[in-house]
Order: C-alpha cells, then sequence, then structure tokens
C-alpha cells in the first residue's frame, strides 16, 4: 500500500536532497577550482613569458597541460558519480552548467580568429558566469566575488594586445579561481 506524504514530508525531503546535493559540491568542488585554476594561471603565466620575453615558436606550448587535467578532471568526476548515493536537480544542474560552460570555451578557441584574438577575454566571462552561478547554487561568497574578479579581467583584456592579456589572465585565475578555491577547500573540513 502507497502511502501519501504531508506538505511537510515531501518539503522535508526535497530541503534533505538540497542539502545533500549542496554538500557533496561543497566537499569537491574546491579539486574542479584549484587544478583548473593552477593548469590554466601556468598556462597563461608559461604563454605570457615565452611569447614576451623570448623568440620560442611555439609559446603556445604550456596549455597542452590542459590535456592530462581534463583526463584528472574526467576521472575524478566519474570517481564521485560512483561515491554518491543519490543524484538530485541541483547535482545534475550543477554539472550541466559546467559542461555548456565548457562547450563554449572550446567553440571560443576554434573561432578565436573569428573574435579578433580576444579569446582570452571571452573565457574569463564563461569562467566568471560559472564561478557566480557555483557561488550562488552553493551559497558560497567568495566564488561570487572570484566572478566579478574574473569579469573585470576580461574588461581589462579587451583593452590590451594579446600577449599581455595572458599576463591579466593568469591574475583574473588567481583571484577568480584559485583563491576562492582554497577557501571553499578550507570551508570543506
Amino acid at each position: 500500500m502507497k502511502e501519501e506524504l504531508s506538505h511537510t514530508e515531501s518539503l522535508k525531503i526535497i530541503n534533505e536532497m538540497i542539502t545533500e546535493a549542496k554538500n557533496n559540491y561543497e566537499q569537491s568542488g574546491s579539486f574542479y577550482f584549484l587544478l583548473w585554476g593552477w593548469v590554466v594561471m601556468i598556462a597563461n603565466l608559461g604563454h605570457f613569458i615565452l611569447d614576451k620575453y623570448t623568440s620560442f615558436e611555439y609559446p603556445f606550448i604550456f596549455w597542452a597541460l590542459t590535456i592530462p587535467a581534463g583526463i584528472a578532471a574526467a576521472w575524478y568526476s566519474s570517481k564521485q558519480k560512483k561515491e554518491a548515493q543519490t543524484t538530485t536537480h541541483l547535482a545534475r544542474l550543477y554539472g550541466e552548467v559546467w559542461a555548456a560552460l565548457g562547450v563554449c570555451l572550446i567553440l571560443s578557441l576554434f573561432f578565436m580568429s573569428k573574435i579578433n584574438y580576444n579569446h582570452s577575454a571571452v573565457i574569463l566571462m564563461l569562467a566568471g558566469v560559472g564561478t557566480y552561478l557555483s557561488g550562488r547554487m552553493l551559497k558560497f561568497r567568495p566564488l561570487v566575488f572570484g566572478a566579478i574578479a574574473l569579469w573585470a579581467s576580461a574588461i581589462v583584456c579587451f583593452n590590451l594586445p594579446m600577449t599581455d592579456q595572458y599576463l591579466v589572465g593568469a591574475i583574473g585565475i588567481l583571484l577568480g579561481y584559485l583563491i576562492p578555491g582554497y577557501l571553499l577547500k578550507s570551508a570543506e573540513k
């Protein structure tokens, strides 16, 4: 015999599911911000230094770091999904937001010549959107402030030559990903 839930019981279950989803991402969210924060900051700095101060023909070589980072992120995500006891709508939405932004990031790289090589600014704007939404979903203000730092960096990038955009991108990622990522990690304990 099927029992119907009261309005209060239904709200309690929904609230518990939202709390559980929030806790799952609070416990693993810092991994992604720290992983991508370090990789993208090193790639930006490496590209900037090689392009500005050397005659090395391939200054973009540092961006190859994103390949093993992507593999590590996919492996970690798969592991997290297997360990999760439930998958809530909020958890799926969180993942879908970052997946959609990932597609936009890749598209902006493929068509960087069409956007006059302002891809750093566009990528910082998209990273800001993901960071802002993550901050709102997790109710974690440092991520919201990190998003503002990423958007401010994007504005600066739009007004700089391409090489200098990599230095600003590294600073933006430090302020928008790494500092909030470490604050999130300390909140997870």
